[in-house]
């Protein structure tokens, strides 16, 4: 029997082709990383994998919490305080990054979220979300972005979520916000790909965080900060431009936003009771 000289890729080989849009990162030794908003919840535990990987690790947020205390037992970890509501705090924090090295791999990571419907409709707090959620990235990038394109190297990933897929009933706030990074994402890797920048955006179903705690119903598929950190370098790893998470939950998802409006809003509005 004759054997073909050009042996087709294994399915598992030709789906992880398909997804690799970014340069593979699976060794982390040596390796800079900012994440901001990494103080509970996802942040932390992504920063807390990628030093266990062997990365050095830079965290920030507002609020020191549990970090800090970790941060001070590892020279291999270090904190910054950072409110990213301010341009000016978040440059002078990047360029004393910067000034210790270049950074392999920046996370954006901080995320503000309250239930808001449009019947009770709360401006201040649209607002905060927005500068939280999508201007607080904008200005790391910012921050960032000019070092990444000298040396024609590094990656960007952006904490996104599903809430940012379609609209949802108590998603005034949040999911416009998500929504933005997503689109962002998508443009940053179109402008970036030819040089030399990764760029990646995070879905994650729902997690068990302090922002998670907040919802008043059974969150379907709910799975720990470590395992979405698990995801993240898994996603990382394979090179992919959507890292979403958990696939049983948002797989589904995806087939939603195919729908027409016709049946998306009847469905939402069966399912969620709202």
């Amino acid at each position: 029997m004759r054997m073909s000289s050009n042996p087709q890729p294994a399915p598992a080989a030709a789906v992880r082709s398909w997804l690799q849009l970014n340069t593979p990162i699976t060794d982390w030794q040596g390796r800079r990383v900012w994440l901001v908003g990494a103080s509970t919840g996802i942040g932390l535990a992504c920063a807390q994998a990628l030093r266990a990987a062997g990365a050095q690790v830079v965290v920030s947020a507002r609020n020191a919490q549990g970090v800090q205390d970790w941060a001070a037992q590892d020279v291999g970890v270090q904190w910054h305080a950072l409110d990213v509501g301010e341009p000016l705090q978040v440059q002078a924090t990047a360029r004393a990054i910067l000034a210790q090295g270049p950074l392999d791999l920046v996370v954006y990571a901080a995320g503000y979220y309250q239930a808001q419907r449009a019947t009770a409709m709360d401006i201040d707090n649209l607002l905060q979300h927005d500068k939280v959620n999508y201007q607080g990235a904008l200005q790391v990038i910012h921050a960032v972005l000019p070092s990444m394109l000298a040396r024609q190297s590094g990656h960007i990933s952006l904490l996104s979520s599903v809430a940012g897929w379609r609209g949802l009933p108590n998603g005034l706030a949040y999911g416009p916000t998500k929504a933005a990074l997503t689109h962002l994402a998508e443009t940053l890797y179109l402008d970036l790909q030819d040089q030399g920048i990764g760029v990646s955006v995070v879905n994650p179903g729902f997690v068990a965080t302090p922002l998670t705690a907040q919802n008043q119903f059974t969150m379907p598929a709910l799975i720990s900060p470590e395992q979405a950190a698990r995801e993240m370098l898994q996603g990382w790893a394979q090179g992919q431009f959507d890292i979403h998470f958990p696939k049983r939950f948002t797989l589904w998802l995806k087939l939603l936003r195919l729908l027409p409006y016709r049946l998306y809003f009847p469905l939402v509005r069966k399912f969620t009771g709202l």
